[in-house]
């Protein structure tokens, strides 16, 4: 058939239109289905002062500072290595315990330091810097279920009070860390006498509690001589059965009223 050059370039513009139209509304209907929510990845090292393998993990975690978007680090200092001559002055039996119970999900036949585990789905030597990297890129790329929130403020000079929200759900439980962003320590005694050792995100408060209709707040305590500055409150949620992490969050900088 034949048609004049405007019949033809009417044409072309209304084949343009379509090609555009259905363009735009393919990728509309795409971006609907793409969830908004980040993956996220939760480190926890479980050293100890009084453990002279431990330095080269504490390093390998403090190098995850900046690194990537939504890693969140945790490091408990435990309390089986104090009877070496040095006492850890920031290890506690809870974190002890807490690993114990890594070690009895992962049927481990010991527990031991340095030691890693992320989202509680995998363990490996905290010194392993390579496979630490590796499983972090992994996990980032999953999405998680299920929203975290909180919100931190002072209830007074020696505690803070967080408040947080996520979808209600028994089965799981919360956990709330407090940690020291940076310290140093000279120690004295033991395998690491003589060294000043460096500690990232060390836990210097742990709180965990049930779920169930998915709001509370709970209470940490500040260590004296901090400022808010100097940590970071880092909130995630877990399945006690299994020991995986389903959601994690942090907050650090200055809190206010």
């Amino acid at each position: 058939m034949f048609r004049s050059m405007k019949e033809n370039t009417a044409l072309i513009s209304i084949l343009i239109f379509q090609i555009l139209f259905s363009s735009y509304k393919t990728q509309n209907n795409t971006y609907k289905y793409i969830p908004d929510r980040e993956g996220f990845v939760l480190v926890e090292l479980f050293t100890s002062e009084g453990c002279s393998s431990c330095p080269p993990a504490d390093e390998a975690v403090g190098r995850l500072n900046g690194w990537k978007k939504n890693v969140y680090v945790l490091s408990y200092h435990v309390d089986y290595w104090n009877y070496l001559g040095w006492k850890d002055v920031f290890s506690n039996a809870a974190y002890s315990s807490r690993q114990q119970n890594y070690g009895n999900l992962f049927h481990l036949s010991s527990i031991y330091t340095p030691q890693i585990v992320v989202n509680g789905k995998v363990q490996f030597v905290g010194s392993d810097e390579t496979r630490l990297k590796a499983t972090i890129e992994t996990d980032l790329k999953e999405i998680p279920n299920t929203e975290l929130q909180i919100k931190v403020q002072p209830k007074n000079k020696n505690q803070l009070a967080v408040s947080w929200t996520t979808n209600p759900n028994p089965e799981l439980i919360i956990n709330l860390a407090l940690a020291q962003n940076f310290t140093k320590d000279y120690i004295q005694r033991g395998e690491n006498k003589g060294q000043t050792l460096n500690h990232y995100f060390t836990v210097r408060d742990f709180q965990s509690l049930p779920v169930n209709n998915g709001s509370n707040t709970t209470f940490l305590n500040i260590p004296a001589g901090l400022q808010p500055s100097d940590y970071t409150v880092i909130a995630f949620l877990q399945n006690p059965k299994t020991g995986y992490i389903v959601a994690a969050t942090q907050y650090s900088g200055e809190v206010r009223n």
